[in-house]
């Protein structure tokens, strides 16, 4: 399943998603204090994990000039700017912008790095790990809206 990717992009990769899911689950089962700091932490992580994603595409583009245009370069920082805002919304809105946003940058990575680009390895490990996200922000989402927003 994950053949192609290197060994360090896929341990570091699944391992950022430990603290996804177990701040989902502190947000879901923790007591009052724990879920509200568990809660600001998901939002803060979906925030800089968002950011992370943006930026791969100027990486792209600083390897290969030629892929500067305005289009990879302007959604470049539309993550970064969205992660920004989610940060500054209460915590409803800001988990169903993370979660779109994650879900965005798939789409636009899916098309950035699909068919003959040799990077297509690449999605292999971003569509398992942008899945682990958007089910652990979706998870805390739930636990804020059934158990009462902290």
């Amino acid at each position: 399943m994950m053949s192609g990717v290197p060994a360090p992009m896929r341990i570091l990769g699944l391992a950022g998603l430990i603290p996804f899911a177990s701040l989902a689950a502190l947000v879901i089962a923790g007591d009052d204090p724990i879920r509200q700091a568990a809660l600001r932490a998901q939002i803060g992580y979906g925030a800089v994990i968002v950011s992370f994603l943006g930026a791969i595409h100027w990486g792209v583009a600083v390897q290969t000039p030629a892929l500067a245009g305005w289009p990879r370069i302007s959604w470049g920082v539309t993550p970064s700017l969205l992660g920004w805002v989610a940060l500054l919304l209460p915590p409803l809105p800001a988990l169903v912008l993370l979660t779109a946003a994650l879900l965005t940058a798939l789409v636009s990575d899916e098309y950035s790095f699909g068919g003959d680009d040799p990077r297509a390895w690449f999605l292999k490990l971003r569509r398992l790990l942008s899945i682990g996200a958007i089910l652990s922000l979706l998870a805390t989402l739930i636990g804020i809206v059934v158990e009462g927003a902290p």
